[in-house]
């Protein structure tokens, strides 16, 4: 892309089927899959065998036509594309960094966005991936959280912005082959875009468990990060249920900072979520907690801060993430000094931590931490008559 931060059509979506009643396959979970091709007249014997062989078609091949599932018969093929859809969400536009970032503004069911980011790494490559359209926990630092709650999206909504970064980056099989090549780009899924993950859990785990599924996307749950605010009810039932790595949103050592910047806060407090993390039942050496933590300047960046998160983060297998407040337009924080990051990340490395400065990424196109939001319903609610 020669143009940075250049705004391109969709040049990956296939027309769109017009029966929106008919179900889609993208995000049903194997049982209701095969229970979908048992009731499209598939043998319940033979049930098994078809699953397996749609699912690997769906996420293996990355498919977006029935007519493409070469090893089902010709009136198989018919009565599916006739009962169900392959859908991924509609690219509306597709922005590019200078620094490779490349974030995507997504079209879902009901004509409601959502944003998903690529970040391009040396020797990894992530995607952020949304879980709702807007937010309801109004984190006063990020721009997402300006934006209402609209509603949870689906399973096959979550699997959908996977599959639409591996078509762009022509990451499927070709015709033939059996993988795509040893180095995967799309290696890593941080659940860290729009929306509280958790408060979408049966959609976010739905649709992980498909990422992890060994016969297609095939992700290992350690390189997928689910990241919360703090509703530690299901902070432990993440762990049993989905399995996936855990960050936890802390950005403030003391209820007072933290009542302000995480208002859940003052649901589940700073004690209560350190001894959730304490009690996950995937914590160990080799499976730590990372600790979020946004450097806003002269709010939560003290020598005396860093000192309270050693201590609250005690005993706990963790790292730290210090990530550079990223500005946006009306936010009412400034970013904290290079200078004092570096002492904040000083006094917890040598409490025995580790504390990467996360490197801000496609600030040019409002693609990094904290920055996401559909301007789109912002312009619905100018239209309070439109039928949602």
């Amino acid at each position: 892309m020669s143009a940075t931060a250049a705004l391109t059509p969709d040049l990956l979506a296939l027309p769109r089927k017009t029966a929106a009643a008919q179900p889609n396959l993208i995000g049903m979970t194997r049982e209701a899959l095969r229970a979908a091709l048992i009731a499209a007249g598939v043998p319940e014997r033979q049930g098994k065998m078809r699953e397996r062989q749609v699912w690997a078609w769906l996420y293996e091949r990355g498919v977006r036509e029935f007519d493409a599932m070469s090893n089902l018969s010709k009136d198989l093929r018919a009565t599916l594309d006739g009962l169900y859809r392959i859908e991924r969400p509609e690219i509306v536009t597709r922005q590019v960094s200078k620094d490779g970032t490349r974030k995507y503004l997504l079209r879902i069911e009901g004509g409601h966005e959502v944003e998903a980011v690529y970040i391009p790494e040396e020797d990894r490559g992530t995607l952020c991936v949304s879980s709702q359209v807007g937010c309801t926990l109004t984190c006063s630092f990020c721009h997402t959280g300006t934006q209402t709650l609209v509603r949870n999206l689906t399973a096959g909504e979550i699997v959908g912005q996977i599959l639409i970064c591996r078509d762009d980056l022509g990451e499927w099989p070709e015709e033939g082959a059996t993988n795509a090549g040893d180095k995967r780009l799309l290696s890593n899924i941080v659940l860290m875009g729009m929306g509280e993950p958790l408060y979408n859990f049966d959609g976010v785990r739905d649709a992980m468990k498909i990422a992890m599924d060994g016969e297609g996307i095939s992700l290992s749950r350690r390189r997928i990060t689910l990241s919360t605010s703090g509703v530690v009810p299901l902070i432990a039932r993440a762990g049993e249920e989905i399995g996936t790595m855990l960050a936890i949103s802390l950005h403030g050592t003391t209820d007072a900072v933290r009542d302000t910047l995480v208002p859940i806060n003052k649901k589940w407090n700073v004690e209560t979520l350190m001894q959730a993390c304490r009690d996950y039942p995937r914590l160990s050496n080799s499976e730590r907690i990372t600790f979020e933590y946004v450097m806003l300047d002269g709010v939560n960046d003290s020598d005396a801060d860093a000192k309270r998160l050693v201590k609250l983060i005690e005993g706990i297998p963790a790292k730290i993430n210090l990530i550079p407040f990223n500005p946006w337009p009306g936010a009412p924080y400034q970013r904290s000094s290079w200078e004092r990051i570096e002492a904040f990340a000083e006094i917890v490395n040598r409490a025995g931590y580790a504390s990467p400065v996360r490197t801000p990424r496609g600030q040019d196109i409002m693609a990094a931490c904290g920055q996401l939001k559909s301007e789109t319903e912002r312009a619905r609610k100018a239209r309070p008559s439109e039928t949602v």
